[in-house]
């Protein structure tokens, strides 16, 4: 018996590849790869340490595991490895960077681990 709920989610996953993604560039020192990405974002609040919470809104990037090919290995991702999004005459460089507080700086995005939802930080804007 197969899993409706894997199909499914495959399926969908299909979807938002096939119809909500831009290209983008992963790069880990001189090494990158151009991939298909959803653009979306998390809103983390975060413990300050003074019985307060700081909110934190990271620019995320949905990326299918597969397609993180460097050096021709399948890498996951690591803090400080970049991502390159041109929009019109500007190249926005963001950087893999959790918020902080035992957040994570990336996580998987479906139960069965086909997708990366990694966090990001601008660092820069270039022109294209």
């Amino acid at each position: 018996m197969t899993d409706l709920l894997e199909q499914g989610a495959a399926w969908l996953d299909g979807q938002r590849h096939n119809f909500l993604t831009r290209t983008v560039v992963y790069q880990r020192g001189q090494a990158s790869v151009q991939v298909q990405a959803t653009v979306g974002q998390t809103v983390f609040r975060i413990d300050d340490g003074y019985g307060g919470s700081v909110r934190v809104v990271q620019r995320d990037y949905l990326i299918r595991g597969e397609d993180l090919i460097l050096g021709g290995d399948e890498v996951l991702p690591q803090r400080g490895d970049r991502i390159r999004e041109t929009q019109g005459n500007k190249v926005l460089v963001h950087e893999v960077m959790g918020p902080g507080g035992g957040e994570p700086d990336w996580r998987y995005s479906d139960p069965h681990r086909r997708t990366l939802r990694i966090h990001t930080k601008h660092v820069a804007t270039e022109d294209a």
